[in-house]
């Protein structure tokens, strides 16, 4: 089974998007894979790491979304952090950018998805 890593806020520090997990979380055994999902049932989307060849799902959730709109606007890197160490999510900017234009207008992903992530990012 896929783990799903949760985010527990995100804030905005110089020129960084900082995505606080548990302090417990090993952030330092991740390995960025640069991919992003889409989970419409869950409003999310999911950037992919590895940890010892099992994927970890970094639940990106609809709460943090206006912070993640603010690193996009701003060209800002994205990072987890467990309060020690972080981990840069590498090619998050152009995973986002496609996804979210994909979105726009698009049914596939469901009508309220769409409207959930046109209503954050389209403002």
């Amino acid at each position: 089974m896929t783990e799903k890593l949760q985010i527990l806020n995100a804030e905005i520090a110089e020129t960084k998007v900082i995505l606080k997990v548990d302090e417990s979380y090993p952030v330092s055994q991740l390995t960025p894979k640069g991919q992003i999902l889409v989970d419409s049932d869950s409003f999310a989307f999911i950037y992919i790491a590895e940890k010892e060849d099992e994927y970890i799902y970094i639940v990106l959730h609809k709460d943090i979304w206006p912070s993640i709109k603010e690193g996009l606007a701003a060209n800002l890197k994205l990072y987890i952090s467990n309060g020690n160490d972080n981990l840069e999510l590498i090619d998050w900017k152009e995973e986002m950018e496609y996804l979210i234009d994909n979105i726009e207008g698009n049914g596939n992903y469901g009508e309220e998805m769409e409207q959930a992530v046109t209503s954050v990012f389209s403002k």
